[in-house]
């Protein structure tokens, strides 16, 4: 824990010195808020987040992979990959060390939406329930779209190929919904459970079912698995 702790301080260092990272930020707050007030000009606006959150994970699938694209990509171009697999560092350790300094950047990018949830309690009196789960919901997608972009990150010297493969895959998973329905019968439920989207939902409305949470947390696993298995495999080459 003490290494995976060290790297992922370093890398936190690394976010938070970096300009990309606030542009980032800037981006992600100026779309979010954009689907915030989407519908505030409506006669009668409704006191929630929904908009709010079905809009952020359009805008995670967008920034996920500028958040992940240089953690492991960098290193390969710079080649302090090697010294990093001859050090007494696991690879499992550097994989989870830099999925977490990404994790934490997530943890900050939402807690500057708190800030909605702040005016809706002046203005208005929201029910707390899809607030809560739909906070919930969004850490699970955005823990899941993080580990695509490390496995990418991974496979790759180039950071822009790192960011446009996790990209595409982040699209396949966001746009399964969309496909089941347009097919019917077995193959638009097998769609709609194999996408992100699929599995959000509920938590917008409220509703949090175990199923969807294992669904996230098994994909963040698979992805994060690969990654340590593909990082194991430089030390063959």
């Amino acid at each position: 824990m003490r290494t995976i702790r060290a790297v992922a301080l370093k890398e936190i260092q690394i976010y938070f010195s970096s300009p990309v990272a606030y542009i980032v930020a800037l981006i992600f707050m100026a779309l979010s808020g954009f689907f915030f007030v989407r519908d505030l000009g409506n006669p009668f606006p409704e006191a929630s987040l929904s908009n709010f959150f079905q809009g952020a994970t359009l805008v995670l699938t967008l920034l996920a992979p500028a958040l992940t694209m240089r953690l492991l990509a960098e290193e390969q171009k710079m080649g302090t990959i090697e010294l990093l697999l001859t050090s007494p560092v696991r690879d499992w350790e550097v994989i989870l060390g830099k999925y977490l300094s990404s994790f934490v950047f997530l943890l900050f990018l939402l807690a500057l939406t708190s800030y909605y949830v702040v005016l809706l309690l002046v203005f208005a009196t929201p029910d707390p329930g899809p607030i809560y789960s739909g906070y919930l919901g969004l850490v699970l997608y955005g823990m899941a779209a993080l580990s695509v972009g490390v496995l990418t990150s991974t496979l790759t010297s180039n950071q822009i190929i790192a960011a446009v493969v996790s990209f595409g895959i982040l699209v396949a998973l966001y746009a399964t919904a969309l496909i089941s329905e347009v097919v019917t019968g077995t193959w638009a439920s097998i769609f709609n459970q194999l996408g992100f989207t699929g599995h959000f939902n509920d938590f917008v409305s409220g509703i949090i079912d175990s199923a969807h949470i294992v669904y996230f947390l098994t994909v963040t696993a698979l992805f994060l698995f690969l990654s340590i298995r593909a990082l194991e495999s430089r030390r063959w080459r």
